[in-house]
């Protein structure tokens, strides 16, 4: 980087910054004059924006654009009219080859900063079929006056919106149709898409008394408040496919939101899973079976572990067919330690705060040769990294996935290959 030849502005909390990469979470990060890290969104790499503070710390600072007065290259016009007020995309301002490099480099950095790996084996990142209209489902906030809307950049605030294009195209199509009453409590819809479009509705309220609906259009509706949960219309399930088999997915199942995505990272995991009749598959936070389901045809045995009693009745329904599978209705933490079957591979998928210090002492404990770890933080997966290293696992490769185009979230899956017999303390 050059140094700047731009006077800086007589407003002591604007500066003129030249921007040296990007950070994770979506921002640009630069120097200011006084040589702390600063963090703006909208701007990145190669580009001089003024900018005003918005956060001040002793080591770093966060920004908000004012003005670009140098752009990169290779930036380009969102789509999205929305962009820049928007929080849910951060990234619409980059070609998407461009995107896809800016998380190869994220994921290395956090992998090398936090888990003090030096070289890590990052496989190139796997793009996704779609990189707009992906999402089979898509949470709305609705605002004072009930229209449907986002929260915006920086803020808490909701503001209506007036077109979106991340949803699959039956959400697209239904949700500029839907009009709300403002109510008391009433402050959130989310759309499911499934097997032939369809659809449904999941009514987000804090009142506990279920609002009064009336709809002449073919979805399903779900009232979802502190009491419960109570069918208005349809069913309280959707079903999705994935590689030709059919999944249930209830109102609180989590289910991969990038069905295209979805499906190679099953393919991918599927390489690591030997043909065997003999081996034993651990499938730790197994929601409602997405790899299970894939896997037990291949393996003598697969347990899952699940904690959301909603959620395991998806997966028996969705592996009803296989006479191998075993699932504990339980936390993972809790399993782990008195699971008399020691997996021959086992796999994590845990939420976004990573794995506890209990699951990874489970880990240790049951000594798989091979952990298949999917993660959806780059900075939690770091962490659980130097973790792993500790108990004599190593990290043979890491591969991206774009779960999410045109937004800053990162998904991966790690595979790690037990060193020596488990560490015990």
């Amino acid at each position: 980087m050059t140094d700047l030849e731009f006077d800086q502005p007589v407003n002591r909390n604007e500066f003129i910054v030249e921007f040296e990469d990007y950070a994770y979470g979506g921002e640009g990060f630069g120097r200011l004059p006084d040589g702390r890290a600063v963090f703006v969104p909208l701007v990145g790499d190669g580009e001089v924006a003024r900018i005003r503070l918005v956060e001040s710390k002793k080591n770093y600072a966060r920004g908000e654009l004012i003005e670009l007065i140098e752009v990169a290259k290779e930036r380009i016009e969102p789509r999205c009219i929305h962009f820049g007020v928007c929080g849910g995309c951060h990234y619409q301002h980059l070609p998407y080859e461009k995107q896809l490099a800016v998380k190869e480099n994220i994921l290395k950095d956090q992998l090398r900063r936090i888990g003090r790996i030096e070289d890590p084996p990052i496989k190139p990142i796997v793009p996704s079929p779609n990189p707009y209209h992906y999402r089979n489902h898509v949470q709305f906030h609705l605002d004072e006056t009930g229209r449907l809307g986002y929260m915006q950049l920086l803020s808490n605030e909701i503001f209506p919106i007036e077109e979106c294009h991340l949803p699959e195209d039956p959400i697209n199509d239904l949700w500029p149709r839907l009009s709300f009453d403002a109510l008391p409590g009433f402050n959130r819809i989310a759309l499911r898409t499934g097997v032939g479009e369809d659809l449904m509705m999941i009514i987000g309220s804090e009142d506990p008394s279920p609002i009064e609906f009336d709809t002449d259009l073919p979805i399903s509706v779900v009232y979802a408040g502190p009491g419960g949960e109570m069918v208005l219309a349809g069913e309280d399930y959707i079903i999705l496919n994935v590689l030709g088999q059919d999944f249930k997915v209830s109102v609180d199942s989590f289910f991969q939101v990038n069905t295209g995505v979805a499906e190679k990272m099953v393919e991918h995991v599927l390489k690591f899973i030997p043909q065997n009749t003999e081996s034993i598959v651990l499938d730790a936070f197994c929601g409602v079976g997405l790899f299970s389901a894939f896997i037990a045809p291949r393996v003598g045995q697969v347990i899952g572990i699940e904690s959301n009693p909603l959620v395991c009745e998806d997966f028996v329904v969705n592996l009803d067919k296989f006479d191998n599978v075993v699932l504990y209705e339980a936390e993972v933490k809790t399993v782990l330690p008195v699971l008399e079957t020691r997996p021959d591979v086992m796999l994590v998928d845990p939420p976004r705060a990573g794995l506890r210090g209990e699951v990874i002492d489970g880990i240790n404990h049951l000594g798989p040769e091979t952990l298949i770890y999917t993660s959806c933080d780059p900075a939690t997966l770091a962490r659980d990294a130097k973790r792993l290293t500790k108990i004599a696992y190593s990290l043979e490769s890491i591969t991206p996935f774009d779960m999410f185009p045109q937004t800053s979230h990162i998904e991966s899956i790690s595979i790690w290959r037990r060193s020596q017999e488990p560490y015990r303390s």
